[in-house]
């Protein structure tokens, strides 16, 4: 790679051998029957075959060598744009010839993944959006120019964020060849910037997720803090107790030290759960029933940060930077299409490893929680009952277990109640349309006393932490 961040140049891609061959033979035949014969004239065209032959690639070969393109304006090598929902990002890619000749044509084209720009689909009956496109192009992001030695040109085009996520724009990639269209060469240009649009958070006034006493405590059924503040009854005074925990009213009556026994408790607060596998996920519901998880999540961290209450955050779902800084910058850029399909979005994903975020406070920690669920994806790999029993032991048990998902398998559902009966302070919110499903998936899980709540839409955020006051 260049030090100014741009893609280097490939390795021109020469004629396919059986071209080669084919021609060395035929120029080879000509040459001999032309000998044999005595025909002069068949020896010219074969020479002159040969030259035509010789100067395209050469001509070819500098021409692609001679033209570079540099993106302007684009973050800092190893940096991300962030941006919200909403935002205009100009893009501009400037294409040189720093060559000596001047070059007939060359076709640059900055990429985009096929997904990023396609309409999404019309989910649970809702309204079909434009604005469900993740990233509309304004503008003409291909351009076919003729530049003279030193000459630059520019594709100058912009994108419109209409989605969270995290996207890849670029690279640039530039296709040339000879005048006669013998011999094409495809090279990288300009690297690719990454943008990481952030999501929607809605404020809201206070946060009941824990419990129906104000922000502060809530009681939990396993821990070894205990809350001074909850007088559960007395014993006797034990080997260890402190002082502080010294009953001396009954103390005195009986003559016997006696300690203060206290209900347990932790801070309040949330380690907000998000399954995003795939099954449990379905496409037809896909992109707005994530993209409202994800709002709901990043709303409700921002409630937390504000009432200055920890928060974090475990997921199966896949990071998007992961993904793309792995898969979608490699590949032969040889040849256009490979580029193109470089660049596009790798559906599978063969990644098990959970993506968590410590429980924390702080708005250093509430901007990286922001940045975590703007790159979630769903995934192919553990299962919500699979990534409870891998993560459990990671994960806090000092804060509401805050569970989000749209469906729930027999086996999900049992290891939800399995994590309440072990003493785990859990809540869980159903996000879906439909109030049957709604209660299909509620039901063992009322059952076993644990909280749910049913998240519709964005205009029930709000109401969801609201009806966590009657726990």
């Amino acid at each position: 790679m260049t030090d100014n961040g741009n893609a280097a140049d490939s390795t021109s891609s020469p004629p396919a051998p059986s071209r080669w061959l084919t021609i060395v033979v035929v120029c080879a035949i000509v040459v001999f029957l032309g000998m044999v014969a005595g025909a002069g004239l068949w020896m010219t065209a074969a020479i002159t075959v040969a030259s035509l032959v010789a100067i395209g690639n050469w001509v070819a070969t500098q021409w692609s060598a001679g033209v570079v393109a540099v993106r302007l304006d684009s973050p800092e090598e190893g940096r991300d744009l962030e941006v919200v929902i909403g935002s205009l990002i100009p893009v501009t890619v400037e294409v040189t010839n720093q060559g000596k000749l001047p070059v007939a044509w060359v076709l640059a084209e900055d990429l985009i993944p096929r997904g990023a720009t396609q309409q999404a689909r019309q989910a649970d009956g809702m309204a079909l959006d434009p604005r469900t496109t993740p990233l509309p192009i304004e503008g003409a992001r291909l351009a076919v120019m003729a530049l003279l030695p030193g000459q630059s040109k520019r594709i100058e085009y912009s994108v419109r964020c209409h989605r969270r996520g995290y996207f890849q724009i670029g690279p640039t990639v530039l296709e040339t060849g000879d005048p006669v269209g013998m011999f094409r060469r495809y090279r990288l240009g300009a690297r690719p910037m990454f943008v990481t649009v952030l999501p929607k958070v809605q404020l809201l006034s206070t946060y009941e997720i824990g419990s129906r006493r104000p922000i502060g405590e809530i009681k939990i059924r396993a821990s070894s803090m205990t809350d001074p503040t909850r007088l559960r009854g007395i014993r006797q005074w034990q080997i260890g107790d402190p002082l502080r925990s010294v009953h001396w009213a009954a103390t005195a009556r009986t003559g016997t030290l006696h300690s203060k026994v206290y209900e347990p408790s932790s801070v309040a607060g949330a380690t907000i759960i998000l399954d995003l596998h795939v099954d449990t996920n379905p496409d037809q519901h896909e992109p707005l029933r994530t993209d409202l998880t994800i709002t709901t999540a990043a709303s409700i961290a921002a409630a937390l940060h504000d009432a200055g209450e920890p928060f974090g955050l475990a997921t199966n779902g896949r990071d998007a930077a992961d993904r793309i800084r792995t898969e979608g910058f490699r590949g032969d850029h040889r040849a256009r299409d490979a580029s193109v399909k470089a660049a596009s979005l790798k559906q599978l994903n063969e990644r098990l490893r959970p993506v968590i975020v410590n429980v924390d406070r702080g708005p250093v920690h509430l901007k990286e929680m922001f940045r975590t669920l703007a790159r979630l994806e769903r995934t192919d790999g553990l299962t919500l009952a699979e990534f409870l029993v891998e993560t459990e032991s990671q994960l806090s048990s000092e804060t509401t277990m805050l569970v989000m998902l749209q469906q729930a398998t027999e086996a999900d559902i049992a290891a939800l109640v399995g994590l309440s009966r072990r003493g785990w302070a859990i809540a869980v919110v159903i996000n879906t349309l439909d109030i049957d499903r709604y209660s299909r998936m509620a039901g063992p899980l009322l059952a076993e006393r644990i909280h749910v709540s049913h998240l519709q839409s964005e205009d029930s955020i709000m109401d969801v932490c609201r009806a966590q006051m009657a726990r």
